[in-house]
């Protein structure tokens, strides 16, 4: 790793969060591959594909260890969740097969939109939910690709809650440290990283980077090059 700055783990409730400090400067550009298209639009790759991987499956773990024996209906949030959540189906299907407890599982989507550039917007818009009628009396696992403020992911569950479905949890592959954060934390969560706009990994700023397979901080050139 450059730099001096080590990883932390921060006790939560039930599971560890990896914690990125402010001072994480991330990896050099030319030491992965990346799309040439977007080389000069990145500032660093501030988490490698691999060890998104293994952070993840990790999380599979602890899914299973708390909510295993169950029919579980995970609701991806799309469109960022949807490689998180299909990394995080899949380590849970294997850990499943060769496990006591087993986990059956579908999969329902429903899309947030809360950012417009680098902004969030002070309404979420709710599209797929008139779907969520069908969680009722589920329980539901709902995966997103991050959390920041805390009030888009709290609205969504406020929704759920008319539908009265038997257990929520949610697993976040980020938490971000913000001063606007309302204090709001997922049952679990792979990361948690500084205040900063990141990218990749299905993470996007304005339909781009979201075919990055590393998470990378955004520079001002890519942020003015796809501003809307």
């Amino acid at each position: 790793m450059e730099g001096n700055c080590a990883l932390e783990t921060c006790a939560e409730p039930e599971n560890k969060l990896l914690v990125i400090p402010d001072n994480w400067p991330g990896y050099k550009l030319d030491l992965f591959a990346l799309p040439q298209h977007y080389c000069d639009d990145l500032q660093c790759v501030f988490i490698p594909h691999g060890v998104i991987m293994d952070r993840t499956e990790r999380l599979a773990k602890n899914i299973m260890n708390d909510i295993g024996d169950n029919y579980i209906t995970v609701l991806c949030v799309l469109k960022g969740g949807y490689r998180f959540c299909a990394d995080l189906v899949e380590h849970i299907k294997n850990l499943s097969r060769n496990s006591e407890r087993f986990i059956s599982m579908r999969v329902e989507f429903v899309r947030l939109k809360s950012y417009c550039n680098d902004q969030s917007m002070e309404e979420m818009q709710i599209v797929g939910g008139e779907d969520l009628p069908k969680l009722s009396g589920k329980n539901v696992l709902i995966v997103e690709d991050i959390i920041g403020t805390g009030r888009t992911m709290k609205a969504l569950l406020n929704q759920l809650q008319k539908y009265k479905p038997k257990m929520i949890k949610v697993a976040s592959l980020l938490v971000k440290r913000t001063p606007l954060s309302d204090g709001y934390r997922p049952d679990y969560a792979g990361f948690e990283i500084p205040n900063l706009f990141v990218v990749g990994y299905a993470l996007d700023y304005n339909e781009h980077f979201r075919d990055l397979n590393h998470i990378c901080i955004i520079n001002e050139t890519g942020k003015e090059k796809y501003k809307v």
